[in-house]
């Protein structure tokens, strides 16, 4: 494993610029992911580190290797796409030896690496199988068996878990996350599901039209974003955010003069009686979803408020409530969106 650096890498298609600038220092067997909304580059970036995109500006940067001329090949990564793309007349043994078998390794030193990436997912049972035997997940592992066997430098993943349903997303969650303990390699993931984001990642590098918004440990980025576009975009459901001066905000401290957005997350918010806690609200919709409850009220000047709660005996639409804040979570932005500490 190693570690890798990107130092103001940019990334061209004629005159239009997709990258702008991103710096960012990788430690050896860190876990990173890359989120961001659709078209903020985060695959792009990822295909820059890997070689399989052109590098227009800047410096990539593995272990103290300038990498930004090589080809793929000889950068030492292994990269797991959202396609499984497996040989379909090839049993899974097969498959996962077969960059080995191209490389010229001899047959025992092959199936020794082979098992032993088997081992570690779980595949040994189905080594003998082809790939319409399994089922999607099976098939995602065998993916990553055979970047596993190349030994690589790190390990590149774009969406890996895209293609699978609900229940197999979390199985495969579970899955990447022991490999991850069990290799300690370098990982760089991308996915657009903050879920994966928030429950794999050391840290996570937040995109924005081609720059990096924040990067920090999911905790940081979910207690402390650093701005706006982190704030709303971290979090399910997402930080309700109004305007700072909103009339009937009834607020025991005075905001500093440049608070122009005011914040807080659905679960620092309780629900009591009209005229409690800092601004009142009418229920416009209750979302029951068995542990959790989503209230959504109409607050008038500071539009809809999204309370997450535990009990929702007596929320019906309709309903007159007062909002109350817990002290020390909110969260104020200046006008152009930056944290206020």
């Amino acid at each position: 494993m190693a570690s890798i650096e990107l130092r103001a890498v940019e990334k061209w298609y004629g005159e239009v610029q997709v990258i702008k600038g991103v710096d960012l220092a990788i430690e050896e067997g860190e876990f990173i992911i890359f989120v961001g909304p659709s078209g903020c580059g985060k695959s792009t970036l990822l295909r820059m580190i890997a070689g399989l995109e052109e590098t227009s500006r800047g410096q990539i940067v593995i272990g103290e290797r300038d990498a930004t001329a090589e080809p793929p090949a000889r950068r030492g990564l292994a990269m797991v796409f959202q396609s499984y793309a497996l040989y379909p007349h090839m049993s899974v043994r097969d498959n996962m030896g077969f960059s080995l078998k191209a490389a010229g390794v001899k047959r025992p030193e092959m199936d020794a690496k082979v098992d032993e990436a088997a081992r570690v997912l779980k595949l040994e049972p189905l080594l003998d199988r082809r790939p319409k035997d399994l089922s999607g997940g099976q098939r995602q592992r065998v993916a990553i068996g055979r970047s596993i066997v190349r030994d690589p430098t790190a390990f590149l993943f774009d969406e890996p878990l895209s293609n699978l349903d609900a229940a197999l997303r979390v199985e495969m969650r579970y899955e990447i996350a022991k490999l991850h303990q069990a290799l300690q390699s370098t990982m760089i993931y991308v996915t657009h599901d903050q879920v994966e984001a928030m429950t794999l990642a050391d840290r996570i590098v937040v995109l924005e039209a081609g720059r990096v918004s924040q990067v920090g440990s999911p905790r940081e980025l979910y207690e402390r974003p650093g701005n706006l576009f982190v704030a709303q975009f971290i979090g399910s459901p997402k930080m309700n955010v109004f305007p700072a001066d909103t009339p009937g905000l009834r607020l025991e401290t005075t905001l500093p003069p440049e608070a122009a957005h005011f914040g807080i997350r659905p679960e620092h918010i309780s629900l009591g009686d009209p005229g409690s806690g800092q601004i009142d609200g009418t229920v416009d919709i209750v979302e029951y979803l068995g542990a959790d409850t989503y209230v959504i009220a109409d607050c008038g000047a500071a539009g809809k408020l999204t309370v997450r709660t535990h009990d929702d005996a007596g929320l019906a639409p309709g309903r007159t409530c007062g909002l109350a804040f817990e002290p020390g979570r909110t969260h104020l932005f200046d006008e152009a969106g930056l944290a206020l500490r």
